[in-house]
C-alpha cells in the first residue's frame, strides 16, 4: 500500500474529453448537499466568490484503491489535493474567496474520517445520491460500480460559474492554477 499523500511517478495524465465545456457561464441547479461541518450546502445560493474541486474519490489508509486505479487517467490524487488546498486556504480567502469545499460521491460519514485525518480547514460536500452531478451534468467515469467525478475545480461567482480548470492534472498544482487565476481576476 503505498502513501497517500505522495503520487507515484509516471501517472496517466487525463486528456480534455469536452465534457466541461458547457459549465462556464452555467448557473449552478438549486441542491442542498450535505457537509462535513454538519450543515447542508446549497451552492447556487452563496454570495461572493466559491471555490469548488471535484474529486473521484480518496482512498483510506489501509484500504486498498480499486484494482487499476493508478491506470485511469486522472483518478490518483485526491489526497495530494486536499492537502494542498488545506495548505493554501489563508491565501484564498486572502485572495477573495469567500468559501472553499471539495465535492465527491462519497458520503458524508466516508467523508468525514478524510476531514478530520488531514485537518481541512473547509467542508467537504457530498453529492452521493449525484443529483448535483446530474444536474449540472458534471463529468464522471465508473469503476467497481461507484459512479465518480472526473477531477476539475470549479470557480463560481454568486451562483454563476465564472471558471472551469478541466482535466487538472497533477492534481496537486490545481491549487496553483486556481491561486494565478484569482491573481489575474480579483475581486
Amino acid at each position: 500500500m503505498s502513501d497517500l499523500t505522495e503520487l507515484p511517478e509516471n501517472l496517466p495524465a487525463p486528456e480534455d474529453d469536452g465534457a466541461a465545456s458547457h459549465l462556464p457561464g452555467m448557473e449552478l441547479p438549486i441542491v442542498r448537499l450535505p457537509g462535513t461541518h454538519g450543515q447542508t450546502v446549497d451552492l447556487s445560493a452563496l454570495s461572493g466568490r466559491v471555490v469548488v474541486y471535484c474529486y473521484p474519490r480518496t482512498g483510506q489508509p489501509g484500504v486498498s484503491n480499486p484494482d487499476g486505479w493508478d491506470e485511469i487517467p486522472g483518478a490518483r490524487g485526491c489526497t495530494p489535493q486536499s492537502c494542498s488546498f488545506r495548505d493554501n486556504f489563508q491565501e484564498l480567502t486572502a485572495r477573495g474567496v469567500s468559501h472553499v469545499f471539495g465535492l465527491s460521491t462519497q458520503d458524508t460519514d466516508y467523508q468525514n474520517e478524510v476531514a478530520q485525518r488531514l485537518d481541512l480547514p473547509y467542508p467537504l460536500l457530498s453529492d452521493h445520491l449525484l443529483s448535483f452531478t446530474r444536474r449540472a451534468n458534471l463529468p464522471t467515469f465508473t469503476v467497481d460500480g461507484m459512479t465518480l467525478l472526473k477531477r476539475l475545480t470549479l470557480v463560481i461567482e454568486d451562483g454563476v460559474i465564472e471558471h472551469v480548470f478541466y482535466p487538472v492534472f497533477p492534481p496537486h498544482l490545481n491549487v496553483e492554477d486556481v491561486l494565478a487565476f484569482l491573481a489575474r481576476h480579483p475581486r
